[in-house]
């Protein structure tokens, strides 16, 4: 199944530059390309695309505010194109909390390094995904039950792919703070772990941070993989330590 795209972008070039990388694809078709959010609002309404790229950065109504609508109103699967800056990184955290199916690296020159086909990859993940009606954003850590004693031994381990920032959220929101040591791997670019980490700290009652390689895993404590090409295992018997590996 041909997979219909609409680009959207205030930059002339960029969204050329996004189109014409996803029409290298044989199985995704570009349907349009939009300059802003008012021309994006028409064309979703005519053209009825299966995925959207949108553009995290733009004037008037910004990639945010459109796609905080677009999930209220019309729920459907969106790629954003941020800078892997950390201004950039905050605001990426937030288009995956608003329920973005993912975020890619907005190309400064041109899609190098197989950056235009992970996109492509990207954009027809998208459209096989179930979109779900948003749930309500949590703003506030969640009273957890005071009486809470976990095991000393016990532990927790999540692992958690594109689409699982958002039930993250929701999930450690209820978490007691002095919960079991808990390891997050999260599928997500490096740059944008440590925005990821402070987001779950404001929104948790344990304190949630990075992992760093020997550091030892304590209770009321989350510790998030950095993204990129790591992986985490977890060492030793009754002092549990986190190890990184690339």
């Amino acid at each position: 199944m041909t997979v219909r795209a609409l680009v959207v972008d205030d930059s002339p070039t960029m969204r050329a530059m996004v189109a014409h990388n996803l029409s290298q694809d044989p199985e995704i078709e570009v349907i349009g390309t939009a300059d802003g959010s008012q021309s994006a609002r028409e064309m979703i309404k005519s053209l009825n695309p299966d995925v959207i790229t949108l553009d995290i950065e733009m004037p008037g109504m910004n990639g945010l505010e459109f796609l905080d609508k677009i999930m209220r109103l019309r729920p459907m699967p969106v790629v954003m194109l941020s800078t892997l800056t950390g201004r950039g990184a905050e605001a990426t955290i937030k288009a995956l909390e608003l329920g973005a199916f993912d975020c890619h690296q907005k190309p400064t020159h041109a899609f190098g390094d197989g950056l235009g086909a992970d996109l492509a990859r990207l954009v027809k993940a998208a459209a096989r995904a179930r979109v779900r009606p948003r749930a309500a954003a949590v703003t506030a850590r969640v009273p957890a039950p005071a009486d809470y004693v976990p095991r000393a031994d016990a532990m927790i381990a999540i692992g958690s792919s594109t689409g699982g920032v958002e039930a993250l959220i929701e999930l450690l929101s209820g978490f007691p703070a002095n919960c079991p040591p808990t390891v997050i791997v999260q599928h997500m670019p490096a740059s944008f772990t440590p925005s990821f980490a402070a987001r779950l700290d404001r929104l948790s009652a344990p304190t949630v941070s990075v992992a760093r390689s020997g550091a030892p895993l304590e209770a009321g404590h989350v510790y998030v993989a950095p993204g990129g090409s790591h992986h985490c295992e977890v060492t030793g018997g009754t002092l549990r330590r986190c190890r990184l590996v690339a």
